[in-house]
């Protein structure tokens, strides 16, 4: 498979306070922090100030963030992969063999702000994936 596999962690509010955390006990470089504000889309006020997308890299590697107003999070979907390709039809493809197989969809896949190709997928394993087309 060409693309990257990434961390991606989900947070119950508190992505801003996790972030710092690992920049600063992990040495993590901050690459991209983007709150639900910042987008062109409306969301409540207490929302706006939530982490949307974050990026950071530790290393040689990065690790996603994303607050999840309106869907808790707990134990066991906290943590998922995501899924990067260049390619928004090779992003479809694996949307949807993840999904048919089982799986249940956690967010449609559709065109948003930073990605012409984006949806998570909770496997039929209980692994959540976000499948993403990079701009």
């Amino acid at each position: 498979m060409e693309g990257r596999l990434t961390p991606y962690l989900m947070m119950n509010g508190n992505a801003t306070e996790a972030i710092e955390f690992y920049r600063q006990v992990l040495g993590a470089e901050v690459l991209k922090i983007q709150t639900y504000g910042d987008l062109p889309m409306s969301f409540p006020t207490e929302v706006q100030k939530l982490v949307a997308h974050a990026m950071l890299k530790i290393g040689e590697s990065e690790m996603m963030f994303s607050d999840s107003p309106g869907r808790p999070v707990q134990d066991g979907n906290k943590v998922g992969v995501c899924i990067s390709t260049r390619d928004a039809e090779r992003t479809k493809e694996i949307y949807d063999a993840l999904h048919n197989d089982g799986g249940t969809v956690v967010g449609p896949l559709e065109t948003v702000p930073f990605s012409p190709a984006f949806g998570s997928v909770r496997d039929k394993f209980g692994v959540t994936f976000t499948i993403v087309t990079q701009l």
